[in-house]
């Protein structure tokens, strides 16, 4: 797929969740993965020729683990024009060593969801961009009703009061292969997780049935994107 294709979708995210308006601070949430690398990419270029100006900064939220380099990402984002910020933290080391979770990826969530709040609010951010795509959509939705026993995803976009923070998510309409490919072209600097946790959670779980199911039945996708709108599930239309 062509840059001005993922453009096209990304937009199309945007205007019909009305996601940005004049004078927005967004704070790009990176993780060193391909999808928010990729976001970096979509929203600096949407950002030439938009309607509404808008400001984007990329901030990390740095777990503490001793094997993730983060010079790629910054030179990345060096190269594109964007201001990258890392915030320092021993998350990791609290979830792992000292709390020694069991189950440690909804601690792991907290802390670190708190932590990029509070940086971002205290640079003037409004807003924050997650790279959640096509398939998280889909896999969250089958997370929910088979773990949860409740029909739900997350929202295209959610205010939390509290923090005064607008999260969107531009990327709902994009496929995860589409991503993939496009990061290898564009040969993306992408950091393998140093998380003990990485590929054993629920959503690789869920990532796998959806590729199961879609093999059994013709234009899954559509249809469970069907499913979500029409009922407008968590504000989906």
């Amino acid at each position: 797929m062509k840059l001005q294709r993922f453009l096209s979708l990304t937009r199309k995210a945007i205007d019909e969740y009305n996601m940005i308006e004049d004078g927005d601070k967004i704070a790009i949430g990176v993780s060193g993965g391909k999808d928010s690398l990729c976001l970096i990419r979509f929203l600096k270029e949407l950002q030439r020729f938009y309607p509404k100006k808008f400001e984007i900064v990329a901030v990390t939220v740095a777990l503490g683990f001793d094997n993730f380099d983060l010079k790629g990402i910054a030179k990345y984002c060096e190269d594109l024009g964007v201001e990258y910020h890392i915030v320092e933290t021993e998350i990791g080391k609290v979830v792992f060593e000292e709390r020694k979770e069991k189950n440690p990826c909804s601690l792991c969530a907290k802390m670190r969801k708190g932590a990029f709040n509070d940086f971002v609010t205290s640079i003037g951010c409004n807003k924050v961009a997650l790279g959640h795509h096509k398939d998280d959509v889909l896999e969250t939705f089958l997370m929910s009703l088979f773990y949860e026993g409740r029909i739900n995803t997350f929202a295209p976009v959610m205010y939390l009061d509290r923090m005064d923070l607008t999260t969107i998510r531009p990327m709902i309409y994009i496929e995860e292969n589409d991503i993939i490919g496009f990061s290898k072209k564009e040969n993306l600097p992408i950091l393998k997780s140093p998380c003990p946790a990485n590929g054993e959670t629920k959503r690789e779980e869920s990532k796998e049935f959806l590729a199961e199911l879609r093999d059994k039945y013709e234009h899954l996708d559509a249809k469970l994107m069907g499913a979500i709108t029409r009922n407008k599930i968590n504000n989906w239309k």
